[in-house]
């Protein structure tokens, strides 16, 4: 039971750090510099994206005789897997972590088209050349050394996860005066100009970590005019300099 278990986590955690991988040059050439800010964990891994690679792993691996199938169940597995994360988590944390509003064929910003057809080809890729190297690697690892690894690893990921949660509380807990705000880019840059200005933020290494990660993050919801978000920001300036 133990070997199983670690031998799935390893799997989730090996496919994380891929995802980190991918995010990071994909980002990278998109800005045209090096970001690694990639996430919202301290690690160099994005948990959907094992996870992804899990169910794929589960449900979609057996199809692998037929490509067409393969492809069509990566992109809608992922996608909804996707989708539901967005919406979890703006529901838990009143935060939008990411943003396809601009992009065609998006479903409330949460999905697009575009990543559905890359999550497809990802599928592909995962089902006929990297899933296969994964397991030959782990299946060739002593049983010894899989609950090493194993339980070593998920020591550490836990401590992130928490660092992490208790980080995005404390992202919530200092927004919560934004509530109500437009979503311009003026905005966008108004409350991250208000945030890093706050000695909560300054002096938490955790909190500048989510905001590298998230530089458009979208916390609260739309309500509100762009003129009262203006006005508390200025009265917090002239608060600060009291």
């Amino acid at each position: 039971m133990l070997n199983n278990s670690c031998y799935v986590f390893l799997m989730f955690l090996i496919y994380s750090f891929l995802g980190y991988i991918v995010e990071v040059i994909n980002c990278s050439i998109i800005e045209k510099r090096l970001v690694l800010n990639r996430g919202f964990c301290l690690g160099p891994y994005l948990p959907i994206y094992g996870i992804c690679c899990l169910f794929m792993g589960g449900f979609i691996v057996k199809y692998h005789n037929d490509f067409f199938t393969v492809f069509v169940m990566s992109a809608v597995v992922c996608t909804i897997i996707e989708y539901l994360t967005s919406y979890i988590l703006e529901k838990i944390f009143k935060a939008r972590w990411w943003d396809y509003s601009n992009r065609k064929f998006n479903l409330e910003g949460r999905v697009c088209l575009i990543n559905s057809f890359y999550f497809g080809l990802g599928g592909v890729v995962f089902t006929y050349i990297l899933n296969p190297i994964v397991l030959h690697f782990l299946d060739s690892l002593s049983p010894l050394v899989l609950k090493i690894l194993g339980i070593s690893l998920f020591i550490i990921f836990l401590a992130d996860l928490v660092i992490t949660v208790k980080t995005m509380v404390e992202v919530k807990i200092s927004t919560l005066k934004f509530k109500n705000k437009d979503i311009t880019t003026e905005i966008r840059k108004l409350i991250r100009t208000e945030l890093t200005k706050k000695r909560q933020v300054k002096d938490n290494f955790f909190v500048r970590h989510m905001l590298r990660a998230f530089p458009n993050i979208d916390l609260g919801d739309k309500s509100n005019s762009l003129a009262k978000l203006k006005n508390y920001l200025i009265n917090s300036k002239k608060r600060n300099k009291l």
